[in-house]
């Protein structure tokens, strides 16, 4: 297996990273066979057997973690599983990533997860298996990936692949253990899908340096194209560090490895730019509106409400802004919001990434641990900075970006300083890395009240008892080495004896040092598997949490602003809305709506989802049967059964009916699809048998064409309640 790895040659402990055991460095040449030396090699059999169990193992526990009680979610993001069930009837809508069958408008992001969830559902049917598994699948995807990737670079510096294989394992097992992406691979947010071609290009970006092979520069261009797709610039941030380590450590001169970045840069730009062009062309009338747009634009929507818009807060036809997404600034990763999320390593990583270039500061420009932190961290750099200090729109869930650079790091820190612990840089960088995890643990641990305080002070003694044992196993190996040297009379026993008992301390501290790291993130990732989570916001952890820094997290409803199930978009609550509505599915604890000047709101829940005075923006309604019955009845002569303003109350509508509902307005009912004029012509044409009161229309910028179309509904025909819902019959 190690083998495999002939691209670095092994340097001087001063040097860097050198393989603890010389005799099976990777390259080596094997002895003949039936010699005494073919011995080890068939010995190695079961080692290498083993290897695959364990890292079966650790991808089947990451399956079950993100697989256990996933029904229970429902339809999870009912406005991305609506365009799922869309997808899966029509393949115009499929293609576009349309919230429903008919066309109207599409999802504010391009449609490449939606691809995925699309066929599943077409092959297995609408529910909430087939919209979420394949979410779970990319997760233990992207660990397995990680796990390539950090062997790889590991398997040269170690010179074993035992130590390679336990790098990989351990980056594996902190990303798959990481709280938001818990919650995310078991959600069906487009996050996923951009997690996982993020970590695939990184393993090919590393690949391509190791092996100085164009073609996986190629496929790392691909990959990032295809995480465009998936949710546009946001993937762009990590271009950044893949591009310095090809110029940092790729092989050849400088001008060639130019020009492989240009290759890569051409590899990127075709796998997004052909839909891209593909939507630019078609006719307006040939497609469906751009939902997120002003101007029916995908590029408008790329640079604007999801491109710079998110950053300076300018987005046009948004909710919030001001501190509506909480205060922009460079401790917001460990804020009460984002910190049980994804803070819990944060600190280590770095510190460890830091220890790695330290340590390795003598190794050749082409070094592969060098290339691994300059991806990794910068990864984690570039990411948690532009999260911090973005002033639009920024979820908790979005952390889940910043999990593979930071088990990268992990992984291949952990094991490689550990290896060198006798260095002290090398054991300064463990120690500070193994209790920065024990502290943040213990700050992060007292958010809550699910575990109890004991299990804090726990984790942060065998943290910190671990960090000393780092310092402890030095000072033994120091003490016997020079008392073996000194004292030549020793016996063979008593030297074993001695070596035995520092072995001893150095796997216990091994082991709780990783305990300790590990299970602050374990409890929040059970307690996540543990939780139905549903609507447009969702966060990882227990259900409840105090106060803390940046806003409470009570219920853990996590919308922006302040207040757990009050919270409210700039101060305001229930304003602007028109109609009524119910509770989301999955949803528990839906009280009554917030009143506006349009009518009730519609009311929100825990797990995550909509709050009461979300209204109709984040959480979709659960329809009566009655209210079923009446959409499905004659709906074959009509292209929508409804239509209601909101693409969330339009997807609660559609899944349960399975029948096109126009979501006037798009998401937040600020987009001009349809107009006024269009909308009436479509009534006029027999196109559209309900519009179901209901919405919201908040932001100060956008279009005001949802709430003209409501308006003008309300004044020209009939109100009548069907299940408690009212709706305006529009076609005979």
């Amino acid at each position: 297996m190690a083998g495999r790895f002939t691209s670095t040659t092994y340097r001087r402990i001063a040097t860097g990273f050198v393989p603890s055991r010389p005799g099976r460095a990777a390259g080596t040449a094997s002895p003949a066979p039936g010699t005494a030396q073919d011995v080890p090699a068939a010995r190695r059999a079961w080692p290498a057997a083993l290897q695959r169990l364990e890292l079966a193992a650790v991808l089947a526990g990451t399956a079950v973690l993100y697989l256990w009680n996933l029904g229970a979610s429902g339809w999870a993001n009912a406005f991305y599983s609506a365009a799922a069930q869309a997808g899966s009837q029509d393949w115009t809508a499929w293609f576009f990533g349309s919230s429903d069958a008919a066309n109207s408008i599409t999802v504010d992001k391009p449609p490449a997860s939606l691809w995925i969830t699309g066929l599943s559902v077409r092959l297995f049917g609408l529910n909430s298996w087939s919209i979420l598994v394949p979410d779970a699948l990319m997760g233990v995807g992207a660990a397995w990936l990680l796990y390539l990737a950090v062997r790889r670079a590991a398997a040269p510096a170690t010179g074993d692949a035992r130590l390679a294989h336990r790098a990989g394992l351990l980056a594996a097992a902190v990303l798959a253990l990481t709280p938001v992406a818990t919650l995310m691979f078991r959600f069906n947010n487009p996050d996923t899908l951009l997690v996982l071609l993020m970590t695939a290009a990184g393993y090919a970006v590393l690949r391509a340096i190791q092996e100085d092979r164009l073609r996986w520069i190629l496929l790392a261009g691909v990959f990032l194209g295809l995480g465009f797709l998936a949710k546009q610039l946001q993937v762009l941030l990590v271009v950044p560090g893949f591009a310095l380590a090809v110029l940092a450590a790729g092989r050849g001169r400088m001008g060639r490895r130019l020009l492989w970045l240009a290759a890569a840069g051409a590899a990127m730009a075709a796998s997004a730019g052909w839909w891209l062009l593909a939507v630019e062309l078609t006719p307006a009338g040939m497609r469906p509106y751009i939902g997120g747009s002003q101007d029916n634009s995908i590029l408008e929507l790329t640079l604007g409400y999801n491109g710079l818009g998110r950053l300076t807060g300018d987005e046009t036809g948004s909710v919030g802004g001001g501190n509506g997404w909480g205060v922009p600034g460079l401790l917001r990763m460990f804020n009460s919001e984002f910190g049980g999320q994804i803070a819990w390593l944060l600190p280590s990583a770095l510190i460890l990434a830091a220890g790695l270039l330290w340590v390795g500061r003598r190794a050749p420009r082409t070094d592969m641990v060098r290339a691994s932190v300059i991806v990794w961290g910068s990864w984690v750099l570039v990411t948690g900075l532009v999260f911090s200090f973005m002033s639009g729109i920024i979820h908790p869930y979005y952390a889940v970006a910043l999990a593979p650079g930071i088990a990268g790091l992990a992984g291949l820190g952990g094991v490689l300083l550990w290896q060198h612990r006798h260095q002290p840089a090398a054991a300064v960088a463990v120690a500070s890395a193994t209790a920065a995890a024990a502290v943040m643990a213990f700050q992060l641990l007292g958010t809550t009240t699910a575990y109890g305080p004991w299990f804090r002070w726990l984790v942060l003694a065998a943290g910190l008892a671990a960090a000393a044992g780092v310092g402890l196993g030095r000072f033994l190996r120091l003490r016997s080495m020079q008392w073996t040297a000194a004292v030549q009379w020793t016996t063979a026993v008593q030297r074993t004896a001695a070596g035995r008992w520092t072995t001893a301390v150095q796997r216990a501290t091994a082991g709780l040092a990783i305990a300790a790291s590990l299970a602050g993130p374990l409890a929040f990732s059970i307690s996540t598997a543990a939780t139905a989570h549903s609507g447009a916001i969702v966060s990882a952890g227990p259900a409840t949490a105090f106060a803390g820094p940046g806003g409470s997290r009570a219920n853990r409803t996590g919308g922006p602003g302040t207040g757990g199930n009050t919270r409210q978009f700039g101060g305001r609550t229930g304003q602007n809305q028109v109609g009524s509505g119910q509770a989301g599915p999955g949803q528990s604890g839906a009280g009554q709506a917030g009143q506006g000047p349009g009518g009730a709101g519609v009311a929100g829940g825990r797990g995550g989802g909509a709050g009461g005075a979300m209204g109709g923006l984040l959480g979709a309604p659960t329809p009566s049967s009655d209210l079923v019955a009446a959409l499905k009845d004659g709906a074959a002569g009509y292209t929508w059964a409804a239509a209601v303003v909101g693409s969330n109350n339009a997807a609660g509508y559609q899944l349960a009916t399975e029948l096109p509902v126009m979501a006037v307005g798009g998401f937040n009912g600020t987009d001009p699809s349809p107009t006024l004029e269009q909308f009436q012509e479509l009534v006029s044409q027999g196109k559209i048998h309900y519009f179901i009161a209901g919405g919201t229309t908040r932001s100060s910028t956008g279009s005001d064409a949802a709430a003209r179309v409501a308006q003008w509904v309300a004044e020209n025909f009939t109100a009548r309640s069907i299940g408690g819902t009212t709706v305006y019959l529009l076609g005979d």
